[in-house]
């Protein structure tokens, strides 16, 4: 019996310790692209802005979501007449190639935890002080990104009076993921990544993502489970983002004072309707429904989006 015992308080001794070390292990990177443009290191996040060497005509920052890079965003918003502002969450990898990031004068290291949807938010503030040279601001952030948006507007309301904002399949306040993860799943989640990166597409996740048939966004979800740069942000991320959901109220939308919320039918990362219900508490924001969408609106529903103006 002694040495059932013994046995078994080893083999959670190895479990304890390999869990440290899936969490711990850098994530090698997989997906980058050439880019023309400037990227500037704030803390543990980036920001990185397009040149185009033309006067830009407005100006847009994005904000990608859980296991996202910015490359979701750049097909979407390739007129040479937007000054594309593309933020990177913290400990994520930036997907540029023979990337040298540079430290700006104005760069600070965030006050609140990295992995944090508040973190992101005050590096999304930092872009929009600094970086954005246009009055023509629109802010888009998709899922988790939604949430950093309206977040970043609370942390700094003056800056958000005049800017329109696009929450595409957002996280919002008493928002729900499709499938609730328990705290006892999380925990098992560095076990879990690993079978992830072996196959980012298959038979048990397939109706996560919707239509499969462009292969851009086929490429961007294979990435996803090497966008961040370790296991340990990732469980961050889904605790914060529960933690969010719950605690934030509807009170944070009178930080918002133009834009749309684009709620997909058939998303199967949140809850359409506790998106919806939720949404429809923005008073000063168009809610815009997509049916039959996917969670993944920019490349399978494209005209849903509002058109930006570049007059």
């Amino acid at each position: 019996m002694e040495s059932l015992i013994g046995l078994v308080g080893l083999a959670i001794l190895v479990v304890v310790y390999l869990r440290r070390w899936l969490l711990r292990r850098e994530i090698p990177q997989q997906q980058a692209t050439s880019f023309k443009g400037e990227v500037f290191t704030v803390g543990q996040a980036s920001i990185t802005r397009r040149t185009s060497g033309q006067p830009p005509s407005a100006s847009v920052v994005v904000m990608p979501g859980f296991m996202e890079n910015f490359l979701y965003f750049t097909a979407y918003y390739e007129d040479p007449a937007i000054e594309l502002i593309l933020i990177t969450s913290a400990d994520y990898h930036v997907p540029v190639l023979d990337c040298r990031p540079g430290v700006p004068a104005w760069s600070r290291v965030p006050d609140t935890a990295p992995g944090t949807i508040a973190y992101d938010a005050e590096v999304m503030n930092l872009a929009l002080r600094n970086l954005v040279t246009t009055d023509n601001v629109r802010v888009h952030g998709h899922s988790r990104g939604g949430a950093v948006t309206l977040e970043a507007a609370r942390q700094q309301p003056a800056l958000f009076e005049n800017i329109e904002v696009i929450l595409e399949a957002p996280v919002l306040p008493q928002g729900k993921p499709y499938a609730p993860m328990p705290p006892l799943a999380r925990w098992f989640v560095p076990f879990y990544l690993p079978m992830w990166q072996q196959q980012p597409i298959s038979a048990r996740n397939r109706a996560i993502w919707g239509p499969l048939d462009d292969s851009r966004k086929r490429e961007l979800i294979m990435g996803l489970p090497f966008n961040p740069r370790h296991c340990s942000t990732m469980v961050t991320n889904l605790k914060d983002m529960a933690g969010w959901m719950d605690a934030t109220g509807s009170e944070i939308y009178r930080h918002v004072k133009r834009g749309a919320i684009l709620v997909p039918g058939k998303d199967r990362v949140l809850q359409t309707d506790a998106m919806r219900a939720s949404a429809q508490q923005a008073e000063s924001l168009q809610v815009i429904e997509i049916e039959g969408g996917s969670h993944f609106v920019v490349p399978d529903h494209p005209d849903s989006i509002p058109p930006l103006s570049l007059g």
